[in-house]
């Protein structure tokens, strides 16, 4: 498939974003993430994956027990009611919104475009627009192609189907949308699985709403969640954070409890740098996560250019999960699971002060003291536990 004609990007800031991309670089193919492999892969497809995503139609039994009552599920899947309508919308087309395909715009770009003269100053009003309308972070970076996936997916048969991108863009703005860290604490659960369905009914919503005043001002603007590329690159060269050994972004804002969604445009904006402060030092002597994790899908050791099996990019130096190992645990439980959110030392509420102190001393020389400090940090909080002060 050719690429789009769009602006190359600026690879010169790979080293400050901790970005190191080998010769045996291939872009991902999104046929092969774990979520749509599950679709056609005998290797990865069960009676188990099928009940998993039944459940999210409340077609399969919930199981028993704290976190898993039907009550659990009925609030994971209603809080996932938004996106569903969005990635539902076009299926007789082949097009799942927002996780195979860009969210198709119900706003047409404006025939006079609004002259720019300053990009730096509309950055900032776009990042204005992006708090207004709800998200919690906003970065803006160039638009690099080598993490755009290298070919969509047709749903109706799960074939590869182009993207179809607009050309001459320019820039991929970012947008951080918090989880809630109270749900958080609850993983592995079902009534955990409200704090990611709720993040992507309202991410649909934001960057829907961002897109449409772009196109409103005259520009290109593709609205985009899970789909068409890999967000996790873009968030870190726009500024948001650093990538860590449970495959997160870890901000300073809410550490790695956030989903991220993306907007592609030609908008003249003025781009964020990488913000490397010492996550990559905490996590090579921290393995919270990976001991944390039930299948052990989650890497000790250095960054390397290892990889599992077909659900990992290939060609870059870094931690990567044994996705077959996760999304089996998911299965398992019929819902999603991130025990390795939970039990992040970066996981806090940096509102507070001991929280904002615990960080200085995590990204600093006195890293060794930050992580004897977490040695209790991230245990499970009772499901049952949210509801009574939920009634209460």
């Amino acid at each position: 498939m050719p690429w789009p004609r769009n602006t190359p990007p600026q690879r010169d800031g790979d080293a400050s974003a901790g970005i190191e991309v080998t010769d045996e670089f291939e872009p991902f193919a999104q046929r092969n993430d774990i979520f749509t492999r599950a679709f056609w892969d005998d290797r990865v497809r069960s009676k188990q994956t099928d009940a998993f995503f039944a459940s999210y139609r409340m077609e399969a039994t919930p199981r028993r027990g704290d976190g898993f009552a039907q009550r659990d599920f009925a609030l994971r899947n209603a809080a996932w009611l938004v996106s569903d309508i969005l990635s539902n919308r076009n299926a007789d087309r082949g097009l799942r919104e927002g996780f195979q395909a860009p969210i198709q715009p119900d706003t047409p770009v404006a025939p006079q475009t609004v002259p720019v003269d300053d990009p730096a100053r509309m950055a900032g009003e776009i990042k204005r627009v992006a708090r207004f309308f709800g998200a919690d972070l906003c970065g803006i970076t160039d638009y690099d192609d080598r993490w755009i996936y290298a070919a969509r997916v047709d749903t109706r048969d799960m074939s590869d189907a182009p993207h179809d991108l607009p050309t001459g863009l320019t820039s991929v703005i970012v947008l951080g949308h918090e989880m809630d860290q109270e749900l958080v604490a609850t993983y592995p659960s079902a009534l955990a699985g409200a704090a990611t369905g709720r993040e992507y009914s309202h991410e649909a919503a934001i960057v829907m709403q961002l897109a449409a005043y772009i196109r409103n001002l005259g520009y290109e603007a593709v609205a985009s969640m899970n789909d068409t590329a890999l967000v996790i690159p873009y968030a870190v060269k726009a500024g948001l954070g650093e990538y860590a050994r449970n495959q997160m972004v870890i901000t300073p804002e809410f550490g790695p409890r956030l989903r991220f969604s993306k907007i592609f445009t030609n908008l003249p904006l003025a781009h964020d740098a990488p913000r490397p402060q010492g996550v990559r030092a905490f996590c090579d002597i921290c393995t919270r996560c990976a001991d944390a994790c039930p299948v052990k899908a989650l890497p000790f050791g250095p960054p390397s250019t290892d990889t599992a099996n077909v659900s990992a990019i290939r060609g870059v130096r870094k931690w990567t999960s044994d996705a077959e190992k996760c999304f089996s645990f998911w299965a398992k439980l019929a819902s999603d699971c991130a025990i390795c959110m939970r039990v992040c030392p970066f996981n806090r509420d940096f509102s507070r002060w001991q929280d904002r102190l615990w960080l200085k001393l995590a990204l600093g020389r006195l890293r060794r003291l930050a992580l004897w400090l977490a040695r209790d940090h991230g245990k499970r909080r009772k499901p049952g536990d949210w509801w009574h002060r939920a009634g209460g």
